[in-house]
């Protein structure tokens, strides 16, 4: 039996890479951002539906700790690996457009009343502001992923491009919010 493997957006990723190296430590980080990532939002969004796991309102604090650290240590190694990236990628004419949202109607949530319901002692607006900008990131990668599948994968400028918004907005804000979040 053989088995037909679809493209992602690692493939994107490793197929512009002006230099194999680079691609290949940008995905291996970016996987760890989108783990990372993809955990922090299950967990909140789980508290959100009601479910009381981890059991006790100590273990789900320490639980959204480690959430938060693990999204906040990933997001940290992504700086460099995207850093080089984007030089060495920079197109000709900086005019890309970026090939992904911003966010939608399921990432724009309270989660004051989630949080106070599940009896975690955290800054709603610092929880609201990571969650978005981790929702995004697995929206962005998930958009790369389905161009590729259809075979149309962003140009050089427009990967850039996509590639610095999510530079901006990640390694800013989101890296201070999920630091704080983890203390």
């Amino acid at each position: 039996m053989s088995t037909v493997r679809t493209r992602d957006w690692a493939d994107v990723l490793g197929e512009l890479a002006p230099r194999e190296e680079t691609g290949r430590r940008l995905v291996a980080q970016l996987r760890s951002c989108e783990v990372a990532a993809l955990a922090f939002c299950r967990l909140l969004e789980r508290w959100a539906r009601g479910d009381a796991d981890p059991c006790t309102p100590g273990r789900r604090q320490a639980a959204l700790r480690r959430a938060a650290d693990r999204a906040e240590t990933a997001l940290t190694g992504l700086e460099r690996p995207l850093s080089r990236y984007l030089l060495e990628l920079e197109p000709e004419v900086a005019e890309g457009r970026s090939w992904y949202g911003g966010p939608g109607a399921a990432e724009l949530l309270e989660w004051d009343g989630v949080l106070r319901r599940a009896g975690v002692r955290a800054s709603a607006t610092r929880v609201t502001q990571a969650y978005l900008e981790l929702a995004v990131l697995v929206r962005a990668l998930e958009g790369l992923a389905d161009a590729a599948r259809l075979g149309s994968p962003p140009d050089r400028g427009s990967l850039w491009a996509g590639l610095f918004d999510l530079r901006e907005n990640l390694l800013g804000q989101a890296t201070d919010d999920l630091r704080a979040l983890a203390a």
